[in-house]
């Protein structure tokens, strides 16, 4: 009788390394300037930081695109994407708050956010204990005694 293969893999903890973060947003709507290179392609390309701020908070690389079409006085997509990562990361908070910021500064919310997604991308530490994987020869169940007969092969 032989054994069944087993695997056991622990699963990953992903740990933040400050605590004030989870709370509040990593930076403010006008501190632009604490990332230069996010301020600049948020000066020079708008349209750039917003597509790539999109794809790395996990949504359509194309989605800031739509605002072109069905943007106005109060710009959907930004809105929508501000607020879900607030609710994401458990930032403190309101529509109310997202809807004077979006559509007052709408370039600076971009900037912020992708501020937000790098610093959080930075201050996770990923603690994944020693995968030890236990490998046993396969069992084989119900085994003739006999071998078999070599004209049924």
């Amino acid at each position: 009788m032989m054994a069944h293969t087993a695997i056991s893999v622990q699963p990953a903890m992903v740990v933040t390394t400050n605590n004030a973060m989870l709370n509040q947003w990593n930076s403010g709507v006008c501190d632009c300037c604490e990332d230069m290179g996010i301020c600049c392609c948020g000066f020079w390309c708008p349209y750039c930081l917003m597509c790539r701020t999109s794809e790395e908070f996990g949504e359509c690389l194309c989605l800031p695109l739509l605002e072109m079409c069905f943007g106005g006085i109060l710009p959907p997509v930004t809105l929508a994407v501000r607020s879900s990562m607030r609710e994401r990361f458990h930032i403190k908070g309101s529509i109310q708050d997202d809807c004077c910021v979006v559509t007052f500064c709408t370039v600076c919310v971009w900037c912020q956010m992708a501020r937000e997604l790098k610093a959080r991308r930075h201050s996770l530490v990923v603690i994944n204990p020693a995968v030890n994987p236990v490998h046993q020869h396969p069992q084989a169940f119900n085994q003739p005694l006999q071998p078999i007969n070599p004209a049924y092969q």
